[in-house]
């Protein structure tokens, strides 16, 4: 993926959404029950109902980008609630794409004191 630029929020749209959705759909989404401007330089997560895909909506300042994700095993972790937002950091949502417990991830080695 494209890295977005430093300081950009991160928002995930909790619960499921309609993945036949493109563009105007995604960005109406945004605007009617996130309350949030499509067009401020974020960037919006959704997933469809089965879990294994997912779409970001992000505008880079020439046009809106969509990105469609999709896991060939597993599912993408999200949040139990099932409507608003949930905000995440860019080292969070690089877990979220691999497919990694975003929530609670476990150091796979001791951190050593120095």
């Amino acid at each position: 993926m494209i890295a977005p630029p430093a300081g950009t929020r991160i928002w995930i749209a909790a619960g499921v959404t309609d993945m036949r959705r493109g563009f105007g759909g995604l960005a109406a989404l945004v605007q009617t029950q996130l309350e949030a401007d499509p067009f401020s330089g974020q960037i919006f997560a959704f997933r469809g109902r089965r879990g294994d895909r997912i779409k970001l909506l992000w505008w880079d300042g020439d046009g809106l980008c969509l990105f469609c994700i999709r896991l060939e095993q597993g599912r993408f972790v999200w949040p139990q609630a099932t409507s608003g937002s949930v905000s995440l950091t860019t080292a969070q949502l690089s877990m979220l794409l691999e497919g990694i417990d975003w929530r609670r991830p476990i150091r796979t080695a001791p951190v050593l004191a120095v």
